[in-house]
């Protein structure tokens, strides 16, 4: 089996067998293609004859490189490059994995940027509707309100929220989530995104629907397709521009919002790891970390000699 090979298999691995996400294994192959032109200009094609030193090589030379890579990307690619040896050794292509004494270069741990419940309020109702607009605005605006509504209230990944169908609305109480890997997830809709949703469906989608070819999806764009991804992050933009939020405001924003602010309102971090679907726990404890002025007032409110 040359290295190509090799990584095909592999890729299939991660994908059908470990469910791994289209993302994620879209990242391990521009990572595989790279390792496998680096080994080819080497006249390496047999991955059984790679050793522990080539891999250092191969590791040093990009870390080298100019511009310098960033330490997550280095050590997704260090992941990338382990992941496809083990998965080689394991299979019995190659006698060793010469990945083992590799080890990954420490990452900066940067601390989630969540919004206050103040500025979440602000970009919800920047979204909403506004007194006087159009009506295509005002069903566009309506359909905004809900899709931000919904990513606040339940945590989801900007991905997982625009691939809804409308039947994925249990009761409008509970909605069922398909995350990483297609593992599915229920998660309770509070009652200020029911109601944007309802007003949605209700007053919007049918208009935006019947422009478009008939699709199950939740949200529809202005033509009645179903909402990408990137429509969905410039909703969110714009929205952040009429709430006069200077801060970077992105989907992702208020996935870190809902686990902040769950946590900081006592909820135990294993249901938000759950509601976030998080596979591990270590994955949710990022968002425990408080700021120094949080340490500060619980400090000089429960230390006896703290005033």
């Amino acid at each position: 089996m040359n290295v190509d090979r090799a990584i095909d298999a592999y890729l299939r691995h991660i994908s059908i067998e470990r469910g791994l996400s289209g993302h994620t294994v879209a990242a391990y192959h521009r990572d595989l293609a790279g390792y496998a032109a680096w080994l080819a200009d080497r006249g390496i094609d047999d991955p059984a004859t790679v050793t522990d030193e080539v891999v250092g090589a191969f590791v040093a030379d990009r870390a080298g490189a100019e511009p310098r890579p960033a330490a997550t990307s280095l050590a997704r690619l260090q992941s990338s490059v382990r992941g496809l040896h083990r998965f080689l050794a394991r299979e019995g292509v190659a006698a060793d994995d010469p990945t083992r004494r590799l080890r990954p270069p420490k990452t900066p741990q940067r601390l989630p940027k969540a919004l206050t419940i103040d500025q979440v309020e602000a970009l919800l109702d920047a979204a909403g509707p506004a007194p006087g607009a159009a009506v295509d605005t005002d069903l566009l605006r309506l359909r905004d309100r809900a899709l931000l509504e919904l990513l606040y209230a339940t945590g989801g990944r900007v991905s997982e929220i625009v691939a809804l169908d409308v039947d994925d609305l249990a009761h409008g109480e509970v909605l069922r989530v398909r995350g990483k890997g297609d593992k599915e997830r229920i998660v309770p809709v509070g009652s200020y995104a029911r109601a944007a949703i309802d007003a949605y469906l209700s007053r919007a989608r049918p208009e935006l629907s019947r422009r478009g070819h008939a699709t199950p999806r939740l949200f529809l764009g202005a033509r009645g397709a179903p909402l990408s991804r990137q429509s969905a992050w410039l909703i969110i933009q714009q929205a952040a521009e009429r709430a006069g939020l200077t801060a970077h405001v992105s989907p992702h924003t208020l996935r870190h919002s809902f686990a902040t602010h769950l946590l900081q309102g006592g909820a135990d971090v294993r249901v938000v790891q759950e509601l976030l679907g998080h596979a591990s726990v270590a994955t949710t404890q990022i968002y425990t970390h408080v700021s120094v002025d949080t340490l500060r007032d619980v400090y000089a409110s429960s230390h006896p000699r703290a005033r």
